[in-house]
């Protein structure tokens, strides 16, 4: 049995979000680990929605639930970044 067609639909989406919100912060958009950190932080924050195709998820959708998730996944990578500076801070702060 092939699942390489599964993915969490949530991941296309944070990972345009993750891109999008970077150059607000120009010391985690320089390091791609922290650019990883930072979609993985998101991501866990999030329920996870895994599909096959993109519109087996949307098709269900009311305008309504659109607005939450986006709304959930803007609010999730904003958590994110502040997360994964305020981490980097620490940890600069250590060494």
């Amino acid at each position: 049995m092939d699942f390489s067609s599964l993915y969490n639909h949530h991941e296309r989406d944070v990972f345009a979000a993750v891109m999008e919100t970077a150059p607000t912060y120009p010391a985690i958009e320089a390091d791609p680990e922290l650019m990883a950190d930072v979609a993985c932080v998101a991501l866990n924050r999030l329920p996870p929605r895994y599909i096959r195709h993109a519109v087996d998820y949307s098709f269900y959708l009311t305008e309504q639930e659109r607005h939450d998730v986006d709304a959930a996944i803007k609010e999730a990578v904003s958590y994110a970044f502040e997360f994964v500076q305020g981490r980097s801070v620490l940890r600069s702060k250590q060494k």
